[in-house]
């Protein structure tokens, strides 16, 4: 096979695995953030969000690593899918920014706390609703033309891109409380308990209303589920996320299983990444960039691999040891801040 072959699939398979690990990592940060005005008092929201304190900034390094590999293998998708979805990629990259802020600001002030947690909230609620938006964008398609976007500022606002929306903030929000099952312990893990059932339900409505749009988006992914016998091959991937669900389901009120809800819930994740990456492929920007025209030249592609053999290692060790270090209940007498 020849390097101008594999390597713009190397790539997006390294590319697709930063995005994955952002997703999951910080997606459970950003649902502390999205379940915090649930909280019952400000000690709860405390003990919360030191679940995440000493973890959530590293994991911005994946999405850094997911947007700079994009930009060097594949430069025309970049600049064409930030042409196409800029005003939702700015409020993104504020809304993180925000987010981050009252952050830390929040552990610091005693006054304006409340002021700084209702900011904590709302950043994370923007940033997921942000990220869904994307998604959704990239998802239905972009008007692109000889490597141009073509389209309207605000072509990337549809039905479908609210939908994946509102999709992803009902995601991270599971992500969250799973999260929280996970390093919590007494009321605060009851609280998420609680909202952990409710929260599979949603998450399972919105990912089915999103794969029966799917397919009526365009009629190559149509085609790709429906035709010579492809559901078939394919429909394990929405029989395993039913399954998973109910796995979830029955295991979110389970008083001795803390672990097995957060590793379902990345589980449902996984999955519909799956289902999506089979629903596109070989698309990089849907309907008309595949990976090989979208990707830079293979000096390039091959140059760039060297240095991330050598740093994907290093981003891996390092969460791996944040997570290590960091494992284990958090309680009020116990926390990072």
């Amino acid at each position: 096979m020849e390097m101008t072959t594999w390597l713009p699939v190397a790539w997006f398979a390294v590319i697709g695995f930063g995005v994955l690990m952002y997703v999951v990592l910080d997606g459970f940060v950003l649902g502390i953030g999205i379940l915090a005005p649930m909280a019952e008092d400000e000690e709860q929201l405390d003990i919360m969000m030191n679940t995440a304190a000493p973890i959530w900034d590293g994991n911005e390094t994946w999405l850094v690593l997911g947007g700079a590999g994009l930009m060097a293998a594949f430069p025309k998708a970049y600049a064409a899918l930030l042409s196409a979805l800029y005003l939702p990629v700015l409020l993104l990259v504020v809304a993180l920014v925000f987010r981050g802020v009252a952050f830390e600001f929040r552990f610091k002030a005693h006054r304006s706390r409340k002021l700084w947690s209702v900011a904590f909230g709302l950043g994370s609620l923007l940033a997921a609703f942000a990220q869904g938006v994307i998604l959704g964008a990239l998802v239905q398609g972009l008007q692109v033309v000889d490597g141009r976007y073509v389209g309207g500022a605000f072509s990337w606002f549809s039905p479908f891109s609210m939908l994946t929306g509102a999709a992803v903030v009902f995601g991270y929000a599971l992500l969250g409380s799973t999260w929280l099952i996970l390093k919590t312990e007494g009321r605060e893990q009851t609280f998420a308990r609680t909202l952990t059932r409710p929260l599979v339900v949603a998450v399972i409505v919105f990912m089915g209303l999103v794969s029966a749009w799917l397919p009526f988006l365009d009629s190559r992914l149509m085609a790709r589920w429906f035709s010579d016998g492809n559901f078939w091959w394919l429909s394990p991937v929405p029989l395993l996320t039913l399954a998973v669900a109910t796995a979830l389901w029955r295991s979110a009120m389970h008083p001795k299983r803390d672990l097995p809800p957060f590793l379902l819930t990345l589980g449902l994740f996984v999955l519909g990444f799956i289902g999506l990456v089979l629903g596109m492929w070989p698309y990089l920007l849907p309907p008309s960039m595949t990976l090989w025209q979208a990707a830079a030249p293979a000096s390039s592609l091959s140059f760039s691999l060297v240095g991330l053999v050598i740093l994907l290692p290093v981003i891996l060790g390092y969460t791996a040891w944040s997570y290590r270090v960091f494992r284990g209940k958090v309680r009020a007498d116990v926390g990072y801040h």
